[in-house]
C-alpha cells in the first residue's frame, strides 16, 4: 500500500502558492508500491525511483518568503515545493532529477509535508537502503 504524505498548509500564505494550483487535499509526496517517490505540487511534479534516494533529514527555521511556493534553490541546484514556513524535509538523490523547472535536474528536494518525521523514517526503512549512507 502507497504511503502518503500531505503538506502542512499555511492558509495565510496562500497567494505565493495558490497560482501553483496546489490542492491541499490532493497533493504531497507518495511512496508508491513500485518503489518510487513522487511528489506533486499542482501543476508540477518530481518522480525518480527510492533507489535513487541518497538520505533525507528534516529542515527547519525557513523565512516565509524564501519556504513558500515551487523555487529552485539560490545557492544549489535544489527545489522546494513550501506550504508553510515550519518545517520540511530535505531530500538527497544520487543522481539529479529532472522537473518542469529544471531539466538538467536537481540533486535534493525539500518538501513541507505535515509529518516530516514520518517522512523521514518512511525513507530511512525503503528496501536497499544503506543505514551507513549519509
Amino acid at each position: 500500500m502507497p504511503e502518503v504524505f500531505r503538506y502542512e498548509v499555511d492558509k495565510k500564505l496562500f497567494p505565493l502558492w495558490g497560482p501553483f494550483g496546489l490542492r491541499p487535499s490532493k497533493d504531497g509526496v507518495t511512496l508508491t508500491d513500485d518503489g518510487r517517490l513522487v511528489a506533486t505540487y499542482g501543476f508540477l511534479r518530481l518522480e525518480t525511483s527510492l533507489s535513487n534516494i541518497d538520505g533525507a533529514h528534516v529542515t527547519t527555521g525557513y523565512r516565509w518568503w524564501t519556504a513558500v511556493g515551487a523555487r529552485m534553490s539560490l545557492a544549489d541546484d535544489g527545489l522546494t515545493f513550501g506550504t508553510n514556513s515550519h518545517a520540511g524535509v530535505c531530500v538527497h538523490f544520487h543522481d539529479k532529477v529532472a522537473s518542469k523547472l529544471r531539466r538538467s535536474g536537481h540533486s535534493a528536494l525539500t518538501v513541507t509535508v505535515a509529518d516530516v518525521d514520518r517522512l523521514v523514517e518512511a525513507l530511512d526503512r525503503r528496501p536497499g537502503r544503506d543505514s551507513t549512507a549519509r
